[in-house]
């Protein structure tokens, strides 16, 4: 995309800093597109090559050890119910976040930006996605812990410390190297992870009766419970975040045509939402691998996805494979999926700390922050309480989705009160919005309120309906209190040109930054305040004095 080396001269942003110094930024994100639109130049892989890429960071061990954890506690009734619940909620608030991120070729924060939260306004939000990847990084970097301990006999503190510096010679690189690890590891993954699920089935049928039979420690009985399967709903729903890493590669889909518009839909539904689908089969997997291996491990052990692979592997073959194939099972779902945390971790830090303090020091920086963060807490032995952590951690997330997803659907779509078009530019947009603020902080606040008993314990399993609920109904009762005049700063960016073309994809037209001197594409700039030029997303974001950005105008002037 570069076109020319970024020359000496005494323009200045960042508050005075040299213009080279934006452009080295710059060029530094043109692998990632840390904090911008992704540009047609650069999306250059199939419909179908970037859906297996977002697929293959879903490989990671988490699913099957909530599944087991809800399945020993509440029985496999009432899991399977909360798994269905979850999955269904999940689908139906990431569909409408693919397709935005797909289609316009930008990740979740700047989706939520444009989407009722301001330009200000989703920091809060990109901090809760940055927890979300460092805390399932942190439980997929125990799970590998558990299994180095069991195949090679590290001790876990050390395999904490072996699980998280083992990403980042990966992560350094961004989608081009992220595509090929995940292209050619996933055929492996889902063979050992199948396979011994299909051999049990099929050699023991007598598992399967154990398994829906199965009354789980809270419920001898065995009957289902609506505290029981929403309790078990609210764990699952932790991780509706995770359509934001989804998301972060969707981006790269290239543009949606007449000739490929049924690849583009098949690629978007499957790997935006449709990573569900895999998620709750390997959530009721791992109920079905706890229930099989809980008499011999016993219901702690059970829960650890390394003790349920050596359980299946033992029944099919010869004792000195067992051991091997499940610490390598498990060694290549972590790298799977915590090169992705590490990757989207690194992004959601990088963009809220550099629109705070308009300074940008580098995403490298932000790998290392998030991988201390999940080392802190694997070395604090989060896997003895995660469910609690994710049960807490699930009524956030479940706010901040349904909040963005409720303005895309009803805001822009059906009321008319927030534009279509998502928007993301510093200038463009008001710092906050109360539409997405207020929404997101009244549901969470109350959620959280009520999953801690603060309202009683009969309510304390509803937490989850309530933080969906209560976003769900204020997002657009804001809008309308507000009359949307919140979603806009200014109405025009000050360039001519169409910002979409003929089929709705964002233009492909380039102008070089007057700060930076680098070509951009259409979407990702803006006319400058004070020449006779256009500017950047990045040298606008990194503009401390504000010397490149447009002033506040009238909606439709």
């Amino acid at each position: 995309m570069r076109t020319e080396p970024p020359p000496t001269t005494t323009t200045t942003t960042d508050g005075g800093r040299p213009a080279e110094r934006a452009g080295a930024a710059a060029d530094e994100t043109l692998e990632d597109y840390t904090l911008r639109f992704a540009p047609r130049s650069y999306r250059r892989w199939t419909p179908m090559v970037v859906a297996t890429t977002a697929l293959g960071g879903i490989a990671y061990m988490a699913d099957f050890s909530i599944g087991a954890g809800i399945g020993l506690s509440h029985g496999t009734g009432n899991a399977l119910a909360a798994i269905l619940v979850a999955a269904v909620v999940i689908f139906v608030t990431g569909f409408p976040l693919a397709y935005y991120g797909a289609r316009y070729n930008i990740d979740l924060d700047l989706i939520t930006r444009g989407s009722g939260f301001g330009y200000y306004g989703s920091v809060l939000t990109s901090v809760i996605f940055a927890s979300f990847t460092f805390i399932f990084f942190a439980l997929e970097g125990s799970i590998m812990a558990q299994g180095l301990k069991l195949g090679l006999g590290l001790p876990l503190w050390l395999g904490y410390l072996v699980s998280t510096l083992m990403v980042i010679p990966l992560v350094v690189y961004g989608m081009k190297a992220l595509s090929k690890l995940q292209v050619w590891t996933t055929p492996v993954w889902l063979l050992l992870m199948v396979g011994p699920l299909v051999y049990l089935v099929a050699s023991d049928p007598g598992t399967v009766d154990r398994f829906l039979s199965y009354g789980g420690s809270d419920d001898g009985g065995g009957g289902m419970s609506t505290g029981q399967v929403l309790l078990g709903a609210g764990v699952c729903l932790s991780l509706i975040a995770q359509i934001g890493e989804q998301i972060d590669y969707l981006r790269f889909m290239p543009p949606k045509t007449a000739a490929n518009r049924r690849a583009w839909w098949t690629a978007v539904v499957m790997a935006g939402p449709g990573w569900v689908v895999l998620g709750a089969l390997k959530q009721a997997i791992g109920v079905f691998l706890a229930v099989y291996v809980l008499a011999e491990a016993g219901p702690t052990a059970a829960t650890e996805p390394i003790r349920q692979f050596t359980g299946a592997f033992d029944a099919m073959m010869p004792s000195w494979l067992v051991v091997p194939l499940a610490v390598a099972l498990v060694v290549i779902s972590q790298i799977k999926i915590n090169v992705t945390n590490a990757y989207s971790g690194s992004l959601a830090w990088t963009n809220s700390f550099t629109r705070v303090t308009r300074h940008y020091p580098g995403r490298m920086v932000f790998v290392l922050v998030n991988l201390a963060f999940a080392l802190i807490l694997m070395e604090a032995d989060m896997f003895s309480f995660l469910n609690s952590i994710l049960g807490f951690y699930s009524n956030c997330a479940i706010a901040w989705i349904v909040t963005v997803a409720t303005d895309i659907i009803v805001n822009k779509y059906l009321l008319k009160l927030s534009p279509q078009a998502p928007e993301f530019r510093r200038g463009m947009l008001h710092p906050v919005n109360p539409v997405g603020l207020v929404s997101f902080v009244a549901a969470s606040g109350l959620s959280i309120a009520m999953y801690f008993h603060a309202l009683g314990d009969t309510l304390q399993p509803y937490s989850p309906v309530a933080a969906a609920l209560i976003a769900f109904v204020l997002t657009p009762l804001t809008a309308a209190l507000t009359g949307g005049r919140y979603y806009l700063r200014r109405t025009t960016d000050g360039i001519d040109a169409p910002h979409l073309d003929a089929d709705g994809n964002p233009s492909a037209a380039t102008y070089e930054c007057h700060v930076c001197r680098q070509e951009f594409e259409r979407p990702d700039l803006a006319a400058c305040l004070t020449h006779d030029a256009v500017v950047c997303s990045l040298c606008l974001s990194t503009d401390k004095v504000g010397d490149h950005v447009l002033p506040a105008a009238s909606v439709g002037g």
